[in-house]
């Protein structure tokens, strides 16, 4: 199960990506490290960690 925060950055990021047009393809949690895998359009990849941070990969 995703963190509240992690819960709250991909509601944030899936805005976002929707707002823009993008297709959001997959979101899937690791379940070794806790962070989800965020992929939306082409080119964007982004790691959300438990704390709710999140950067491109």
């Amino acid at each position: 199960m995703p963190t509240a925060e992690q819960q709250l950055t991909c509601f944030i990021l899936s805005y976002w990506a929707t707002k823009m047009y993008l297709p959001v393809y997959l979101i899937r949690i690791d379940e070794r490290t806790k962070n989800i895998f965020f992929l939306a359009g082409d080119e964007h990849e982004i790691v959300i960690f438990p704390n709710g941070n999140w950067r491109y990969v």
